[in-house]
């Protein structure tokens, strides 16, 4: 589904490598989105693994976005 391509754009503009994208995909694919909890492991993986802080209010933005559901369905559009 995926090229190389976008997982170099990717890698580039995150640092995050092929192999922990996909680790992270296969977590959440076994993850209940919906659960507060679990959201907020993600974004904290996530921020740890950017090395980039998230403050306590874009965390509860993000949180919102995905229980609403209202977050980008294209992928390739984010990068």
């Amino acid at each position: 589904m995926f090229g190389d391509n976008f997982f170099k754009k990717v890698e580039k503009k995150t640092h995050i490598n092929k192999d922990t994208i996909f680790s992270l995909a296969a977590k959440l694919q076994k993850s209940n989105m919906q659960d507060e909890n679990t959201i907020r492991e993600v974004i904290h993986d996530l921020s740890n693994m950017t090395g980039k802080e998230v403050s306590k209010e874009k965390e509860e933005q993000i949180i919102d976005a995905i229980r609403k559901n209202k977050v980008p369905k294209d992928m390739n559009n984010m990068f």
